[in-house]
């Protein structure tokens, strides 16, 4: 029996559908029922529906600064308090930043309603970090790459996010430039 594409995706749908009904689709599938899991359950190998962000930002400081400013505490807290999610009234808590400095560790961040871990340092050059807002499906991780080079006399920030849910890259976009670069600029100044 052979299904054509758009049966098949019918069918991978209504099968995640039964599953997430039964309350299974987590343990068979290791998620709900997504377009990457159509796909999956499809025998489509490859998802076509992923997003992805690249912002390229020039900033007037050395890559030392830049990379300080992203991984120590102190620095990127006042980043956050300069950020638009603290100017609209985002409850912070007592610790709106914590972020530790070696590989695999943990950082937290706007109170916690960013968190993850540290996937690669590369002092004054790279940070790569497994990266999730509050409101995503527990375990659910994206991957955030900050890349830094020297440009002029300032730091060109190479940054590239993937991974996160379909359907949120306006909304990440945006926050990345409110939350991260023009308040990190203002620290910087």
């Amino acid at each position: 029996m052979t299904f054509s594409s758009s049966n098949r995706r019918e069918f991978a749908v209504r099968l995640a559908s039964i599953f997430s009904g039964l309350g299974v689709a987590g343990t068979v599938f290791g998620s709900t029922a997504t377009p990457a899991l159509a796909a999956l359950v499809s025998g489509d190998e490859i998802s076509h529906t992923a997003e992805a962000i690249h912002h390229e930002v020039v900033f007037k400081a050395n890559r030392k600064r830049i990379y300080e400013a992203l991984t120590d505490t102190a620095q990127f807290d006042k980043v956050v308090k300069l950020s638009a999610a603290a100017k609209s009234g985002m409850k912070l808590g007592s610790k709106p930043t914590e972020i530790a400095r070696e590989v695999g560790g943990a950082f937290s961040l706007f109170g916690g309603y960013i968190s993850g871990r540290h996937v690669e340092l590369v002092p004054n050059e790279r940070i790569v970090q497994a990266w999730r807002t509050g409101s995503w499906d527990p375990g659910l991780y994206s991957i955030a790459r900050f890349e830094l080079k020297d440009q002029d006399s300032g730091t060109k920030l190479v940054f590239d996010h993937v991974g996160f849910p379909v359907g949120q890259a306006e909304h990440l976009a945006d926050g990345w430039k409110t939350n991260y670069w023009e308040p990190l600029e203002k620290s910087l100044a």
